[in-house]
């Protein structure tokens, strides 16, 4: 146990101390932030006072200011839930270039200790990562208008944090023990980070993509976890903003509002509920983890 301890500290050290490894795996969270401040956030703004009309003096403008914020928040941890796990996982890629595997595999410890430990250090730098925005998100929201969060909420979203961490990091690593390189392993980050913003809704609602496009953004765990923050955050407000506008549009603005933001998942044109979406996310991580531990040894044999 304390080797397999050791393990997974020096790779939490190899992250954690490298400073532009850490920047760059939350660069996707970054332009989240960027394109949210230039044009993204206004644009929220507009479709929802366009939704509003004729009933704008009914809704408190802040609420839809801080609609938009909670939008962007979801955003920034869905996206570091994808780009800060692989980051964090190219350690096997780099020990595997330059031949360190060589001594990792010579040491007592066992094939399935060795990739568990990469797993786990991914695990814990992608939770500690996800934590700090989250925490700062409400906070920095929360100074700015009243998010309508119970300390149930509040709980529940670290644990999605947690869940979203190891669920991702589960399924990187399958992807990660078939590169031999870091340039291609590198290359492949650099186009999830352009494509994970659209992956996790980020950029555009998934709602307004085909069926197709759904399902595939749909099988990323963290695309799940995104939108189960996306109720977790803004069902409170919207309760809210409803009970202003007091039955007067029937309901139409919010369930307009959870239709177009995507609050349910899709797969293959079929609705999925949060317990489906939870369902998924717990299945997908089994899955992987049994599948990275058989694959670990095949991939990356003893010489």
């Amino acid at each position: 146990m304390n080797k397999f301890i050791g393990l997974t500290k020096r790779n939490l050290l190899i992250y954690f101390k490298d400073r532009q490894s850490v920047i760059f795996s939350m660069l996707t969270s970054i332009i989240v932030l960027v394109l949210y401040l230039l044009f993204l956030k206004q644009s929220y703004i507009d479709a929802a006072e366009s939704a509003l009309k004729g009933l704008e003096n009914l809704v408190d403008k802040k609420d839809i200011d801080t609609l938009a914020n909670c939008i962007l928040l979801v955003g920034i941890i869905g996206s570091a839930l994808i780009t800060v796990p692989y980051n964090c996982l190219s350690t096997i890629v780099n020990d595997r270039e330059n031949k360190i595997d060589y001594d990792i595999s010579a040491t007592p410890l066992k094939r399935w200790q060795i990739v568990l430990s990469y797993f786990t250090s991914a695990t814990i730098s992608a939770f500690i990562m996800s934590s700090i925005v989250l925490t700062i998100g409400i906070v920095v929201l929360q100074s700015q208008g009243d998010l309508y969060l119970s300390t149930s909420n509040i709980a529940y979203s670290y644990a999605l944090a947690f869940l979203g961490s190891v669920s991702a990091t589960a399924f990187f690593m399958l992807v990660m023990l078939f590169f031999k390189t870091t340039s291609a392993s590198g290359a492949f980050f650099g186009m999830l980070s352009a494509a994970c913003g659209f992956i996790i809704g980020a950029y555009i609602p998934l709602s307004q993509f085909s069926t197709g496009i759904q399902t595939f953004c749909n099988l990323f765990p963290a695309t799940g976890i995104t939108i189960m923050y996306r109720n977790t955050f803004l069902n409170g407000l919207l309760d809210k903003i409803n009970s202003d506008i007091g039955g007067a549009d029937g309901g139409a603005f919010v369930n307009s509002f959870k239709d177009s933001f995507s609050f349910k998942g899709s797969l293959f044109g079929n609705e999925l509920s949060i317990a489906g979406i939870v369902g998924y996310v717990i299945a997908a991580l089994i899955i992987c983890l049994i599948a990275m531990i058989i694959v670990y040894p095949k991939v990356y044999k003893r010489k």
